[in-house]
Order: C-alpha cells, then sequence, then structure tokens
C-alpha cells in the first residue's frame, strides 16, 4: 500500500466514523426541540411532566452522541496539515475561511448554546430554556453548511483565480451560493432527519416490546419520529435525483460511471485535457454505494409509511413482528449515509480538488512508516470511540425514562444549614447531568 493509499485510507475512516455522530446528532436535536416546545407550552401540569420527561430522555441521547462526537471532530481538521500539505497550500486561502466559521459555531456557539441548555432546568425560564435548544439545533445545521461550503469547493470549485500556483478567493458570494454544496445540504439535512426519525421510532418501539408502562411517553415518541423519518425519506430520495444534473454539469466522470456510460470517451478527453493519468474512479465501488443507498433509502422511507399508518389503526405495537421491523431499520439510515458519503468522495478521484489538484500532488512529504502507523491509532481510537458511544446510547436507550440524568436534581446535603434565607429543602436544587 503506498503512501497515497494509507493517507486516503485514514482520512476516509476517521471522516466516515465521524460523519456517524454527525447524522444522528443533526438529525435528533431537532426533534428534541420540537419535544421541549410542546412540553414548555403544555398548560396540563401532567401532560407537561410527562412530555418534559420524554424531553430529557431523548436529550440525553442527544448529549451523550455529541459529547463522544465532538472528540472525533478534532483531529479531522488537523489531518489537512498531517497528511494533506499540498492541499492546504492550494486552497487554504478559500477554504481556510469556511472551515473556521465551522470551528467556531461547532466549538464555541454550539456548545455553549448546549451547555446552557444541559445546565437550564429549573433556573432558566420556559421561553428562554427552549429558545437555546432551537439555537443548538441552527447552530448545528450553520456548522454542516460550512463544512459543504469548503466541500464543495473540492467538488467544484466557484469564486477563486490561481495565481503562483495557489488559489485566492475572488468572489465570496460565488462560493456561498455553489450549488455542489446548497444541494448536498438540503440532501444531508434530510438524511439526517430520517436518520433521527428512525433511531427515535425505533427505541419506542423496542419499549413497547418490552412492555413499558411509559405508553403517554413513548407512543408520542413514536408517532413524532415516523412523522418525520416518513417525511424526511420521501424528499430525501427526491432531493438525491435533483443532484443528477449538477453532477453531470461539474463532475461528468462521475454521472458517466454512475450510468456505466461513456467512461472510455471521457478517460480520453480528460487526457487530453490534463495530460496521462487515469481519471476514473473505482466504478464498482461508486456503484455498489449507490446501489445501496438508494434501495435503503426506499425501503425506509416504505417501512416508515407503512408503520405510520399501522399506528394510526392501532395495530403497530400489537403486531409484534411489525415493532421488530422498525427497530430493525435503526442501521439502515446511517448505512445509506455511509454510501452516500462514498458516492460523493470516491466519485471526484483522482483530484481532490476537482480539475485543479490531484490527489498524488496534495499528499504531505511524509514517511510511509509515518503514515502508518498514524492510519492504525486514528483509527483505533475512532472505532474506540464509536463502540463506547454506542455502548452509552444503548445502555441509557434500553434503561428508559428512569434512568435519565439530565435535568434531574440532586438531593440536597442533610446537613445544609437554616436560615433566614429558608429551610434546605427551599433551597434552589443543583441540575445535574
Amino acid at each position: 500500500m503506498s503512501a497515497a493509499d494509507l493517507a486516503r485510507l485514514q482520512f476516509a475512516a476517521t471522516t466516515g466514523i465521524h460523519w456517524l455522530f454527525v447524522i444522528l446528532t443533526m438529525g435528533l436535536v431537532p426533534i428534541v426541540a420540537i419535544m421541549h416546545t410542546r412540553a414548555a407550552f403544555t398548560r396540563d401540569p401532567e401532560k407537561r411532566a410527562v412530555r418534559e420527561r420524554m424531553t430529557r430522555f431523548w436529550g440525553q441521547l442527544y448529549v451523550i452522541n455529541y459529547a463522544v462526537g465532538i472528540v472525533t471532530g478534532l483531529v479531522m481538521e488537523f489531518q489537512f496539515g498531517l497528511s494533506w500539505s499540498g492541499l492546504s497550500k492550494f486552497a487554504g486561502n478559500v477554504f481556510g475561511a469556511p472551515l473556521a466559521l465551522e470551528t467556531l459555531i461547532a466549538f464555541f456557539a454550539e456548545s455553549t448554546f448546549l451547555g446552557m441548555w444541559i445546565f437550564g432546568w429549573g433556573r432558566l425560564r420556559r421561553g428562554v430554556h427552549v429558545t437555546l435548544i432551537w439555537l443548538v439545533a441552527l447552530t448545528a445545521y450553520a456548522s454542516g453548511y460550512w463544512i459543504l461550503i469548503a466541500n464543495g469547493f473540492m467538488q467544484h470549485p466557484v469564486g477563486y483565480e490561481v495565481r503562483d500556483g495557489a488559489a485566492y478567493l475572488t468572489d465570496f458570494a460565488a462560493l456561498l451560493t455553489n450549488s455542489s454544496a446548497l444541494m448536498a445540504l438540503f440532501h444531508l439535512s434530510l438524511g439526517a432527519l430520517t436518520t433521527g426519525g428512525v433511531f427515535v421510532a425505533g427505541v419506542s418501539a423496542y419499549h413497547f416490546l418490552r412492555g413499558t408502562k411509559e405508553r403517554e411517553l413513548f407512543r408520542p415518541s413514536l408517532k413524532l419520529g415516523l412523522w418525520v423519518s416518513t417525511v424526511a425519506s420521501f424528499f430525501v430520495v427526491i432531493v438525491g435525483e435533483m443532484q443528477r444534473p449538477i453532477i453531470e454539469r461539474t463532475q461528468p466522470m462521475k454521472d458517466a460511471v454512475l450510468e456505466n456510460s461513456g467512461v472510455a470517451e471521457l478517460q480520453a478527453q480528460l487526457v487530453k485535457e490534463h495530460g496521462p493519468g487515469n481519471y476514473v474512479p473505482w466504478q464498482d465501488t461508486m456503484r455498489i454505494s449507490m446501489d445501496v443507498m438508494t434501495l435503503i433509502g426506499n425501503t425506509v422511507s416504505t417501512i416508515t409509511f407503512i408503520a405510520l399508518i399501522l399506528l394510526w389503526k392501532d395495530r403497530l405495537m400489537r403486531w409484534r413482528w411489525a415493532s421488530w421491523i422498525v427497530v430493525a431499520t435503526i442501521p439502515f439510515p446511517f448505512i445509506a449515509s455511509v454510501g452516500g458519503w462514498i458516492v460523493r468522495e470516491v466519485g471526484r478521484q483522482p483530484w481532490i480538488v476537482y480539475g485543479q489538484l490531484t490527489v498524488e500532488d496534495a499528499l504531505s512529504h511524509v514517511g510511509k512508516t509515518s503514515l502508518l502507523l498514524s492510519c492504525v491509532l486514528f483509527i483505533a481510537i475512532f472505532v474506540a470511540l464509536a463502540v463506547t458511544n454506542w455502548t452509552l446510547i444503548t445502555k441509557f436507550a434500553i434503561r428508559g425514562p428512569d434512568a435519565t440524568q439530565l435535568g434531574v436534581s440532586e438531593p440536597l446535603p442533610d446537613d445544609l444549614p437554616e436560615g433566614p434565607g429558608g429551610s434546605a429543602d427551599e433551597k434552589q436544587p443543583v441540575p445535574a447531568l
């Protein structure tokens, strides 16, 4: 395996694992925000208490995924300097700003709002508290936007000029409205909502299979999860097809491989334009990934739609086999999203910036042994984090709302003195995560 192959494997593996955290984070946070909004503006005290417990239960699963996932995100941008210094030299003047903005939003704004939401239970007014979780959702999608602006430039470079072997930004508006980035963001957002909806529906269905007594909590969760995933999965397939004209216009070789037509002609044309080389990406990998993504997308859309009808007919919980199918659907959107990522990234090979910079030219001058060690180390750490994340999520999801610690007050010490401010029982409780 060459140095370039090791560097590509490292970046592909770490990015792919990180993406599994991202898609669940982006999918869950709007659902948690909807739940919290309903709870905050419910006047009936009993219903409000149930909806608050619902918010805290799903919110805790979201926080676990976010907390572990953000660790995996810390090293992503450092890999540009570690393995791909040529990319930084050529395109750093262009996508350095989007990456910096993503870092500011994800690691400062989003984390700040989330921290205030976590520790705001029982301390903040309901309207302020609800606003915080919506700000978390907004910054999560804003973070995704800036990442795709940088990635969109690599897919379809716009708004720049090359001087002395480096790209310089000349049209910031063109960069921000890059069609390759905007349509991908739309597709990504719908895929994330599908993932979050299926996750909520699947965990809820599992608790009904266990004979839960929390029907007032899990039935609305199941209904909301199915509605979100049904609508989102329907449109994610449509938006995916809407990207084909953009791909045909900006990356004709990717389109030719997916259509299995005109590959040889385009190879000959690209050789004339850019010199000798293999400009055909891994065809089998792309086609298999595309087929898997399409098949799973249609399957998830069908399953969630039928499950929603069965829930409306009050048969979903009575037909255990149907509930088990909903549970088994949980991994499907994750697999489909990885397939989509492979199609998007592999399809532009051998370019790292399409038409301007190849993978080989972008590679850092790092020894093969160093790349091998960093590849093994990074992948091992990322796999360990992924296993830790899903172990914790599974543990707390199975335990149910009774094990939720988010927003639960710690018991006060018995030896707190009583004084003019009131007894220990009258002190404000301290929220704990």
